[in-house]
């Protein structure tokens, strides 16, 4: 006999709902057990979903993707990076300067806001531009970081945001010998930093770098940060002269492998999901009311079903 599986309604409702492999692989002999058990499953699911999102209004205050970015900046301010911030808005020419132009792969999936500006798909032309000035300093090594969003028409939903965090870091003025320790080094920091319990170097081909020291994490290998070494053939652009090691890490990659997750949705900036949690509870066996403790001064609300 053979058995069934979930519908594809009922799968993606417990994926929603944060439903662990074993219940996702479940099997049945008919219609009438598999729509029970997905009745019984989808309650007790959402019964666990109100209490972490009532426990994140009480207790935890901060979503982990927050939570995250805080311990990078405090681990990155303790081997001594600075961190900056630089515009959202990005110059059409500062993309040319990475070879990005009309003919390049990234070129689709940049946000452009006119002819001559885009919303930033990357951190590191600013980082660059900072490269520059800071270089014109007599300290060495210079070690700076950015923690900020980006954005790209990504079409991957199961691994890419359209909107997304970035942290990337530099480090300029390195003995040339030890720039491939180093960049290890870094991304080892890193990866203990985010929590991640698997996780291996691997060589790879970026658009925009060439040849490049990915970290792939968890079961799937999911690719969380990309790093290179200076001098690199963009430099010539930016005028820079010197030896550097960078690495660009994905934050809310980083989390999903570190919660062991696939999807990368949940995790995001959202108004679906909060802190891993779906918002919309709704549906065949949920309660019609959700209630916010009131402890804390906030009132009751009522979410309509989608």
């Amino acid at each position: 006999m053979t058995l069934m599986t979930w519908t594809n309604i009922q799968m993606r409702r417990l994926r929603e709902l944060g439903a662990d492999k074993d219940a996702l692989a479940a099997r049945f002999a008919d219609p009438a057990e598999r729509n029970r058990s997905f009745q019984q499953m989808e309650k007790r699911l959402v019964s666990r979903e109100r209490e972490r999102l009532e426990a994140l209004l009480t207790e935890g205050l901060r979503p982990r993707l927050l939570k995250l970015e805080a311990r990078m900046v405090a681990a990155l301010n303790r081997e001594g990076f600075t961190q900056v911030t630089t515009p959202i808005v990005m110059s059409r020419a500062a993309l040319a300067k990475m070879s990005i132009d009309d003919g390049h792969p990234l070129a689709g999936q940049v946000y452009w806001l006119d002819r001559k500006h885009c919303l930033r798909p990357m951190l590191a032309p600013n980082l660059y531009s900072l490269m520059i000035d800071l270089g014109r300093l007599k300290t060495r090594p210079i070690r700076f970081f950015e923690i900020g969003p980006c954005f790209r028409k990504e079409s991957d939903g199961a691994h890419h945001n359209s909107e997304f965090t970035m942290l990337n870091l530099v480090e300029m003025g390195l003995p040339e010998p030890e720039r491939h320790g180093r960049l290890r080094a870094l991304g080892a920091m890193v990866a203990e930093a985010a929590g991640l319990r698997s996780w291996r170097f691997a060589a790879e081909t970026s658009e925009v770098y060439g040849d490049t020291v990915d970290i792939l994490a968890g079961d799937a290998e999911i690719e969380v940060a990309s790093g290179a070494m200076g001098p690199h053939p963009l430099d010539e652009a930016w005028r820079i002269t010197e030896t550097w090691v960078g690495l660009g890490f994905g934050l809310e990659r980083l989390l999903m492998a570190a919660e062991g997750d696939e999807s990368i949705g949940r995790w995001g900036r959202s108004l679906a999901y909060l802190d891993g949690i779906r918002l919309n509870l709704q549906g065949p066996g949920a309660p019609a009311n959700f209630a916010v403790p009131s402890g804390r001064g906030t009132q009751a609300r009522r979410r309509s079903a989608s």
